[in-house]
């Protein structure tokens, strides 16, 4: 939302600013931890008093990675220690916080202990630390009182668009939530070998590990952080001295490793710690190494936690994979919808389409309303075709269609034929009876005459000797176009009946 008051409030004056903007007073840019940024958090809880508002709610947290740019050093806890009743696992994307306790998070991100977050209160309230004392105060009101106590506090608050540090999506991001679609893929993924570990990031640039198997999935995904980002990684190897054996001459590596008890670790070092990264991965049972770099950092697929009400509030995204670039082309696919590809391969039981990078299938029933001994008798490969959408399984990434759909079923115009005697020609011999093609076509609908309609009615009289290719003289008794069934009779048909 774009908030229409938004502040800056600094203890830098506006006077003190060069034509470019830049500040050249006396005023220090670390925290003094006394009266300055206390007048800072007054100014909080003035405005948010003015806007009505006594809960703030914890927005994309972070802490800082294994390389800190901060001015001051990060402090133990990162400045969080007894801020939450469950100790730091309550500062999580969409914790809910009474001001008090905002007002000392604001406070831990002016002395830059390590811990940031933005703190919200939706479309109305919203609270923003940047670097060097500066503070952004957006709020759905002027907060006129708020405004003339921040100066008489010895601050200067100036009217902005905008504050710089609100939340703007990635644009290539993506946003699979980890709902019931999400873990049945997984425990499918788990259960044929190709996926072992989950990494779950419950703030920026902090991570835990999971080890997935059949009997822990359930387990591991009722442990999870509320809407934690998760990326799931093929299993570790248990060729220990092979993974080491890859470690570059240079640069960054993140090492993944599991210990006798089946906890997973990871750690991240340059050449410089590759001694020691050696040498707590060398006696793991099962260990990998993963890039840093986004780019080549490519796990098999994502998600993002959706909240208990399974509704995806979470903002932040995930890297695109190819398995979430198909996840999210399925998304785009609904039953019923009509949609253009080109046949990509042809097998005994259907035909694969290629409907814009996706594989989907025509089972050999909807290829035809008639019968078809193999799909090559329709279709041929880089052929385009239309088919109907007739089902979408987004757990195991399928998508089935019908060619036959887009065209009537001619059966049920035979259905007039009824009572008619023809001369069909005779496709095939069971034991039973034998089945008579009742169209002058190639692929024309076949009615079966059974043994008790082929001669005197006796179920075990032969079949008068008729062979494949005989033309047999018959009666149409039924046609069901739901059973896909025609009945005749040749007794009947010589009978006269």
């Amino acid at each position: 939302m774009q908030f229409p008051y938004v502040y800056r409030v600094t203890k830098y004056d506006p006077a003190d600013r060069d034509e470019h903007g830049h500040y050249t007073g006396s005023e220090d840019v670390l925290s003094d931890h006394g009266e300055v940024e206390a007048a800072y958090l007054q100014a909080v809880a003035a405005f948010a008093g003015d806007t009505g508002i006594d809960h703030l709610a914890v927005r994309e947290p972070a802490v800082p990675s294994f390389a800190h740019f901060g001015i001051e050093a990060p402090v133990d806890g990162f400045g969080l220690d007894g801020l939450f009743l469950s100790g730091p696992t309550g500062f999580h994307d969409g914790a809910e916080v009474p001001l008090g306790i905002a007002l000392e998070l604001v406070r831990a991100m002016l002395r830059d202990n390590g811990a940031w977050c933005r703190l919200e209160a939706e479309n109305i309230f919203a609270v923003h630390v940047g670097w060097d004392q500066y503070l952004y105060i957006s709020s759905s009101r002027p907060c006129v009182e708020a405004l003339a106590r921040t100066r008489k506090l010895g601050l200067f608050p100036e009217r902005l668009d905008a504050s710089p540090y609100a939340f703007e999506a990635e644009k290539e991001g993506v946003q699979r939530p980890g709902d019931d679609d999400f873990w049945a893929y997984l425990r499918q993924a788990v259960g044929n070998g190709g996926a072992g570990i989950l990494e779950e990031s419950h703030l920026q640039n902090a991570s835990r590990w999971h080890h997935l198997t059949r009997d822990t999935v359930d387990t591991v995904r009722t442990g999870l952080a509320p809407r934690a980002r998760l990326a799931v990684w093929p299993p570790l190897s248990c060729d220990v001295d092979a993974v080491l054996g890859d470690l570059p001459t240079e640069g960054l590596v993140e090492g993944v490793w599991q210990d006798e008890d089946g906890g997973i670790h990871s750690a991240i070092a340059d050449e410089d710690g590759f001694p020691e990264l050696t040498a707590r991965m060398s006696s793991a049972p099962a260990a990998a190494l993963l890039p840093v770099d986004s780019d080549e950092r490519i796990p098999l697929f994502t998600a993002v936690m959706p909240d208990n009400d399974g509704v995806l509030r979470a903002r932040w995204q995930t890297e695109p994979t190819p398995n979430e670039r198909r996840w999210a082309f399925l998304k785009t696919l609904h039953r019923g919808e009509i949609v253009t590809g080109t046949v990509t391969c042809i097998a005994n039981f259907g035909v694969f389409v290629d409907i814009g990078g996706f594989d989907a299938l025509i089972n050999i029933p909807e290829l035809s309303w008639r019968h078809i001994n193999h799909p090559s008798d329709v279709l041929s490969i880089g052929q385009e075709i239309n088919a109907e959408i007739l089902d979408i399984d987004h757990s195991r990434e399928r998508v089935s269609m019908s060619l036959k759909a887009l065209h009537e079923d001619p059966m049920p115009m035979l259905t007039g034929r009824i009572g008619q005697t023809i001369a069909g020609c005779v496709t095939k011999l069971v034991p039973f009876g034998v089945f008579v093609r009742i169209e002058e076509v190639e692929n024309g609908f076949e009615g079966l005459v059974h043994n008790s309609e082929l001669t005197d009615g006796h179920p075990d009289s032969p079949q008068l000797g008729v062979q494949v290719g005989d033309a047999l003289l018959v009666k149409i008794l039924d046609i069901d176009p739901v059973q896909r069934r025609i009945t005749l009779s040749h007794r009947q048909a010589t009978s006269g009946i």
